[in-house]
């Protein structure tokens, strides 16, 4: 049996024990206290960077700026996208008629025999001019295109075979014209801005691909018919009467024998000269 003094002592160590037991739940939740329900997990210090709130130890706070919506300073955006293609356009048919300028621009080459003669009457008289060459002429005479590349002379896709491009599926349609360009951008080292439908002969799905492929379609507004060989008088007359401030004139220097065109060149580009005509690329 206990002393009188052993149980008092006892009972002194079981109250002090109940106290501590009693301080020690103080510290937790009160049961049945939703607001404090994150109190009983983790300590953030312990929680993902993404699952901590703003301002919380350990947390990375989103930039201020994408808060708002804009893009952060410094921080990479995605990566862009494919470039968009050109919207799709109507051929260009003329220049700006407030000043006297024209543009001339040879269609089917290059040609052996009369692209060099037209690269040296050209060059002795300080005019510039388009080029819309065939692609299998171009595989054909590589040196062609990078000489009239090299005399500072545009060059233009008039398609692969020169098809009527009116009657063909859009894939063969996009096939004539890429295979143009890339063999022309090889050559040259230029990127090909200007597309002619042969012919003249447009349709929405050419116009399209053409928009596509990162071109501008270019049609003419003199045209002296010299592909038919009407004579050199003829030719020449033609583009005399024809020209007017803001004119493209549309001559050939590949497809046959163009020794009527040279000839009609030789005439009328000084005449132009001498009545105030300035010769220009289309940009």
């Amino acid at each position: 049996m206990l002393s009188h003094h052993q149980m008092i002592s006892r009972r002194l160590l079981l109250s002090i024990a109940g106290v501590t037991v009693l301080s020690t739940g103080a510290c937790g939740p009160p049961a049945g206290n939703p607001s404090d329900a994150s109190h009983s997990g983790p300590p953030s210090d312990t929680l993902p960077s993404a699952a901590k709130p703003d301002g919380a130890p350990g947390a990375h706070p989103a930039p201020a700026a994408s808060r708002t919506g804009s893009p952060a300073a410094n921080t990479p955006g995605p990566p862009p996208g494919p470039a968009k293609p050109q919207p799709v356009t109507d051929p260009l048919l003329e220049l700006d008629a407030s000043e006297r300028t024209i543009a001339l621009t040879l269609d089917d080459g290059p040609h052996p025999t009369h692209t060099p003669v037209v690269l040296e009457l050209l060059r002795s008289h300080g005019i510039r001019a388009t080029f819309f060459l065939i692609g299998e002429n171009a595989a054909e005479y590589p040196a062609l295109v990078r000489a009239i590349a090299g005399e500072g002379h545009h060059i233009g896709n008039h398609t692969w075979t020169h098809p009527d491009l009116r009657h063909l599926p859009e894939p063969q349609v996009h096939d004539e014209l890429e295979r143009t360009s890339d063999l022309l951008q090889g050559l040259s080292g230029r990127p090909v801005t200007w597309f002619r439908a042969p012919g003249g002969d447009w349709a929405d799905v050419t116009l399209r691909v053409c928009a596509e492929l990162g071109m501008r379609p270019m049609g003419w507004s003199v045209d002296p018919r010299d592909w038919d060989r009407p004579g050199t008088a003829q030719i020449t007359s033609r583009v005399l009467e024809g020209v007017r401030p803001g004119s493209i004139v549309l001559n050939h220097d590949g497809g046959g024998d163009r020794s009527q065109t040279v000839d009609a060149l030789h005439t009328y580009l000084p005449a132009l000269l001498a009545d105030g005509y300035r010769f220009t690329t289309p940009q």
